[in-house]
């Protein structure tokens, strides 16, 4: 899904029928009576049209002229793309980051079992090298890979009174290797000038791990396009 805020009459008009057209297919109205489920007809212009690669298509047309564009804050608040699954997120994320000019950075995480860990023995089962493998929504990855003029958002609250929450979306403007240098672009401190250095994180839903571990990292991923569900509030 393409998310871009238009400026125009024309564009507000279309982006007022597509709020529309989504809650009717939410409350089921949208195609013959039904019993909760239903096949429906997609408007044409909501399609990408067979294409052996859909995600670069998808990618020039939410970010044209991207090159041109880094740095400017006002194109990247402007648009998003949005994900059902992380998996997807990801590929997208990577596809654009591989767009970007400039030397990559790569930021490695330290990963380790929590102390109040009660399981005996498993330290011995559990090492480094299997937790850095762990990927999932709402926890940076062990490789976290960077470019200045990327677009992230951090992924749990910093400091409030600065702008710095959980959501909040930043331009990388500076990759040091004890803090990230960047500028807010969203919520109530647009333009602040923020370092984010990296901290100790935990899974937001630890039932879904067999252990119980712990992160050290920048708390930041990148985010050209980002899943719905962390969409909600932008």
């Amino acid at each position: 899904m393409r998310l871009q805020v238009g400026s125009s009459s024309s564009d507000k008009d279309k982006v007022r029928e597509f709020s529309e057209w989504i809650l009717k297919v939410g409350d089921g109205l949208i195609g013959p009576p039904n019993d909760g489920e239903v096949s429906i007809v997609l408007p044409e212009e909501m399609l990408i049209m067979q294409n052996t690669e859909p995600i670069s298509m998808i990618v020039r047309s939410t970010y044209p002229s991207l090159e041109t564009h880094l740095g400017d804050t006002q194109y990247f608040q402007e648009r998003a793309i949005l994900a059902p699954t992380h998996d997807i997120v990801e590929s997208v994320n990577d596809h654009v980051l591989a767009l970007i000019p400039g030397e990559e950075r790569i930021y490695l995480s330290s990963d380790e079992i929590s102390e109040d860990e009660g399981n005996v023995g498993v330290r011995e089962l559990y090492s480094s090298d299997v937790l850095n493998t762990i990927r999932c929504s709402g926890l940076p990855n062990h490789d976290l890979r960077l470019k200045v003029g990327d677009i992230v958002m951090l992924l749990r609250n910093i400091d409030q009174s600065s702008g710095l929450c959980n959501g909040t979306r930043l331009l990388v403007t500076n990759l040091e290797s004890r803090v990230i240098r960047a500028t807010v672009i969203t919520g109530s401190k647009v333009g602040l000038k923020v370092h984010i250095p990296r901290i100790t994180l935990t899974p937001s839903d630890v039932t879904k791990f067999p252990v119980k571990f712990e992160r050290k990292q920048f708390p930041i991923t990148v985010c050209f396009a980002m899943t719905i569900n962390k969409s909600q509030g932008q």
